[in-house]
């Protein structure tokens, strides 16, 4: 039975919990929508959203999720019948890769398993071997929320400014935005897919799509875009609710307003070096676990590893029993193996997922992994000793702790 005392916490990826700005920027009466303060709030959120991408051209707001946002970059950039090469490191990379099917697209996939951030080399020998440049979009999924494996962006842009290829690069940044470094225009993506319920510390039902001139360009070709999914009026429309194809997500823009403000006064690259340290913590716990028992990273590699949520291997069905414990006795909610295995596989109740993005600090880290500190005591599940404490040390060493108290 959860603890019916105390305030629980849901250390799962997304969605990640909301500040106290931004619920209080949200508990408000409706504005009005036709004139005002609402239009001049989102003339000012267009930029910030542009510079928080890394240098988008054009950023398109929809009321969706991030399967929404998946939807609205397929059916501006491609149209019926294209060819598209995914690159998928994980659950995340083949559901977008289905969904373009579903719409009509040809995919191929080379699928880099669930344990690392993809094979650049691969995929420069797939666009090499497109000599008719038929290939119209190569799709990567920046951090898989499933697998938490990283993709090297700037390596898939060199690998197609090598073939000379003229594919566009969609990359879906869900998982990464706001906690990983992203450089839109450095890396040239073209489309960039994001929502707002993870690293932007906003409510579900808000989803971005930033993109390029030229990929605004290749969607004049589209023939799979609707009313409702076309970017070019949200970036280019007559009057104020072309933006939204009608009523614009009210609430959550003044609750994304709060959230990009929080960012701007942290600074994009303090959170993204505090979204480092969390996580070098948590990686630091999961070796010392390791070391007396099964517990393993699921990303071997440190530098394929996301920084917003860690991926775990467990023998089964411990991972599903310290899930509960902790969720039933400390009132912490740690993420499921999403895609791992098939549920009806006993080999899913192996994996768990623990998330530290958005607004998360070191106190809130800790007390997750002391929690299943304990958890792993109790339920005599073999493990290594001294893992809070190499946590501690990894914050330190950066010096993250150190440096705030001086």
């Amino acid at each position: 039975m959860r603890p019916n005392t105390g305030r629980p916490y849901h250390a799962i990826p997304g969605p990640s919990v909301v500040p106290d700005e931004v619920l209080r920027a949200m508990h408000r009466a409706a504005p009005n929508i036709y004139a005002g303060e609402l239009h001049d709030l989102v003339d000012g959120l267009l930029p910030d959203l542009r510079a928080l991408a890394g240098g988008a051209d054009h950023v398109a707001i929809y009321i969706g999720n991030g399967h929404a946002a998946w939807e609205a970059a397929l059916v501006n950039a491609l149209a019926r019948g294209d060819r598209a090469l995914a690159m998928a490191t994980g659950h995340f990379g083949h559901g977008w890769a289905d969904m373009a099917r579903a719409l009509g697209i040809e995919v191929s996939v080379i699928d880099c398993g669930k344990r690392s951030g993809g094979d650049p080399a691969r995929l420069a020998e797939a666009l090499a071997d497109d000599r008719a440049r038929t290939i119209r979009a190569v799709m990567i999924t920046h951090v898989d929320t499933a697998s938490t494996a990283r993709a090297d962006i700037a390596a898939a842009r060199a690998a197609l400014d090598a073939t000379g290829h003229p594919a566009l690069l969609m990359v879906d940044a869900i998982a990464s935005l706001g906690c990983d470094p992203l450089l839109m225009a450095d890396w040239g993506i073209d489309v960039l897919v994001g929502a707002s319920q993870k690293g932007l510390m906003t409510p579900p039902g808000v989803a971005f799509l930033w993109f390029s001139e030229k990929a605004r360009q290749a969607a004049r070709r589209s023939d799979l875009k609707t009313p409702y999914w076309d970017w070019e009026p949200r970036v280019a429309g007559a009057v104020f609710y072309h933006k939204f194809c009608g009523t614009a997500p009210t609430h959550h823009l003044y609750g994304l307003r709060a959230a990009l403000d929080l960012i701007a006064a942290e600074g994009l690259e303090a959170v993204w070096d505090r979204h480092a340290r969390l996580a070098g913590a948590v990686w630091a716990a999961v070796g010392a676990w390791g070391k007396g028992g099964t517990m393993a990273l699921n990303v071997p590699v440190a530098a394929e590893r996301g920084h917003s949520v860690t991926g775990v291997r467990l023998a089964a069905p411990d991972a599903s029993r310290l899930r509960a414990w902790c969720e039933d006795q400390a009132g912490v909610t740690l993420g499921i193996g999403l895609g791992m295995a098939p549920p009806d596989d006993p080999a899913w109740h192996g994996f768990f997922r623990i998330a530290h993005m958005g607004h998360v600090n070191a106190h809130m880290t800790l007390g997750v992994l002391s929690a299943m500190d304990a958890g792993l005591k109790a339920l005599d599940i073999p493990h290594g000793s001294g893992a809070v404490e190499a946590a501690t040390a990894a914050l330190t060493a950066r010096g993250g702790m150190r440096a705030a108290a001086q």
